[in-house]
């Protein structure tokens, strides 16, 4: 039997934050190996026990609809790896109040998959692509599989997404040189490309502050190309990551700058693990166990408390705290992520 929606008051954290959105990561396991996120050929898993199944997500995402949350982004892992994800998003969309269903891929199995997120009710597709070039898309990913992405993003087109993000990590030495390639890509695809300043953060065991490409550096890029750059203009309630920015010719394109720039100060995003950890803030070193209250028997409302108690507490701005550091380097070494999944980025939904 369907349970009634429940409605709570809004939660707000100690900074006023509000609980906005929710990322939602089905599994932790992926088809490539890059760089930045996945360097490392092995892993230690979650148990499989312990991930969460589709009505599970659906019901925690339902108490989160409760306090207001209109946004879900399914996330990985690569999360095409879960059979039948349309099921979830059908759960999902079945849900009234969730009025923003979306997802982000690596494109891989769009081919097989885009059809049916669709039929299912899928709002927005994310695709990742650092590069457009194959040897380096290799290199980049350990995987020659340029041509399985791009035809995944024809598979997008044609199954009648629209508003499709294209999001790129830009890395000093790496893929610079790229930027108005994947501009002019996304131009001729009707994507909107987001360069996103490279983070310290889960697997990036190598990450150093000489190899972020800052915002200002980016824009200096884009405006020695296409002579002019500017902002665009935002509703007044916006809250999205990118700063979003207009070409010439009227298109957009979004930089994140999580690095130089954070937005930790309007930030209400939270992260839930494909085995029901609940993560406040993507530095955050713990995270509340829903799963052991879904599991344990507690009601919606036992679960809605719980999640209240740590939203009002939290005090997390962890890109900010980071960009205070003088000696900053990554955020965990390698041996601190395999002794604990739960920090890395492809757990965490990054």
């Amino acid at each position: 039997m369907t349970r009634p929606p429940v409605t709570f008051r809004e939660v707000l954290d100690r900074f006023h934050r509000p609980l906005e959105s929710l990322r939602v990561s089905v599994t932790d396991r992926c088809n490539l190996r890059c760089h930045y996120c996945m360097p490392e050929e092995h892993y230690v898993w979650l148990p499989r026990r312990s991930i969460l199944d589709y009505e599970e997500l659906a019901r925690l995402a339902a108490v989160f609809a409760g306090f207001g949350v209109e946004k879900v982004r399914i996330t990985g892992g690569e999360p095409l790896l879960r059979r039948d994800l349309s099921q979830l998003v059908a759960l999902l969309r079945a849900d009234a109040r969730l009025t923003d269903v979306a997802l982000t891929t690596n494109g891989l199995l769009l081919p097989l998959h885009a059809a049916d997120l669709a039929s299912a009710g899928l709002n927005r597709l994310t695709v990742s692509l650092d590069t457009l070039r194959a040897e380096r898309y290799r290199d980049l990913t350990g995987r020659a599989r340029l041509q399985d992405a791009l035809a995944g993003i024809d598979a997008v087109l044609a199954a009648g997404f629209r508003g499709t993000k294209l999001n790129t990590v830009v890395m000093r030495g790496v893929n610079d040189d790229e930027l108005i390639d994947l501009l002019e890509f996304g131009r001729a695809k009707d994507l909107e490309v987001r360069f996103i300043e490279y983070m310290d953060v889960g697997g990036a065991t190598r990450w150093s502050p000489h190899d972020v490409v800052s915002r200002s550096e980016i824009l200096e890029i884009v405006r020695r190309h296409y002579g002019s750059v500017e902002p665009a203009e935002e509703s007044a309630d916006a809250r999205a990551p990118a700063d979003r920015f207009l070409l010439p010719d009227g298109s957009t394109f979004g930089v994140i700058a999580s690095t130089t720039a954070p937005f930790c100060r309007s930030c209400g995003r939270s992260r839930l693990t494909a085995d029901g950890m609940w993560y406040l803030c993507l530095y955050a070193d713990d995270g509340v166990d829903l799963k052991a209250l879904l599991r344990g028997g507690a009601s919606d409302a036992d679960i809605a408390a719980a999640i209240r108690e740590a939203w009002e507490r939290r005090t997390d701005r962890g890109a900010e705290q980071r960009l205070d550091r003088g000696d900053r380097g990554p955020l965990y070494r390698l041996q601190g992520l395999r002794e604990d999944p739960h920090r890395e980025m492809h757990t965490r939904g990054g």
